[in-house]
């Protein structure tokens, strides 16, 4: 099966929201939570993801996550995820009981396909495309129809070698000739059906105007986290990171990247 014919099939396993002028929501991707120990890559950016987190809950944004917001393919149980970043499920459950909460999975969190749906579809009420939203892994053969076996070696081979700075070279996220590749696959695919298709999984985030293809990047980035924001019809490509005030206290700063990129 191709990566289009794969990813047509994500499509059509979704919950559909709707897409207004009035419409806000804030689109995050492969949090990757861990257990709180060495190869928790979210760690570092607990706090900058909390801090946004409760900015967009205040703002009465919806809450949007792209797949991969578990790391279960190098931990094996879901329960010490959670009890390692017990405030984020308890303000994601503020969002839950607002419903204002979505979530799909990826291939890091593939065990959770029974309880998650595979795609998310913002279906525009104001004439325009509708943005499809997946995590991306579809268009990624190693990562989708091999990812037991990709989880494996991330388990066993790639989890211990990258506590001395080995990559993986089957990553997305760390192979450049595959993240073009599968850049070229999303941006086609988009083209082809005259979508927006939003995903994460490669951890580059992308936004630019004319191009069908947004990605909403990662939050185990090393100087930060990004998210897209979704407001008045257009989007926003912000990251959130640690800023210095001229007294030399930190504080978490708010950044547009791309902005106000209109939804046609």
């Amino acid at each position: 099966m191709s990566c289009e014919r794969r990813i047509e099939r994500a499509l059509s396993n979704g919950i559909i929201l709707p897409l207004t002028r009035h419409s806000r929501y804030a689109v995050f991707s492969d949090c990757h939570r861990g257990c709180g120990n060495m190869s928790d890559n979210f760690l570092r950016n607990q706090h900058l993801y909390f801090a946004a987190l409760e900015h967009y809950y205040n703002e009465g944004f919806y809450y949007l996550e792209l797949g991969d917001g578990e790391e279960l393919w190098e931990n094996r149980c879901l329960k010490r995820i959670q009890d390692s970043h017990s405030n984020v499920y308890l303000k994601q459950e503020c969002f839950k009981k607002q419903n204002r909460f979505g979530k799909i999975y990826g291939n890091h969190d593939m065990e959770l396909k029974k309880e998650l749906p595979e795609s998310i579809i913002l279906k525009n009420r104001e004439g325009g495309r509708d943005l499809y939203m997946i995590h991306g892994h579809q268009a990624d053969f190693f990562n989708s129809v091999c990812w037991k076996i990709s989880r494996f070696l991330v388990r066993y081979v790639w989890k211990p070698l990258e506590l001395f700075g080995i990559n993986d070279p089957t990553s997305a996220a760390r192979n450049y000739r595959k993240v073009h590749k599968y850049e070229k696959c999303m941006l086609e695919t988009a083209e082809k059906k005259n979508i927006y298709l939003i995903a994460g999984h490669s951890h580059r985030p992308h936004l630019m105007e004319q191009e069908l293809y947004v990605n909403a990047g990662s939050c185990v980035h090393p100087w930060g986290i990004t998210v897209i924001e979704i407001e008045n019809m257009n989007m926003n490509l912000v990251k959130w990171f640690m800023g210095t005030r001229h007294d030399g206290t930190l504080y978490v700063q708010r950044e547009v990247l791309e902005g106000e990129i209109p939804i046609g």
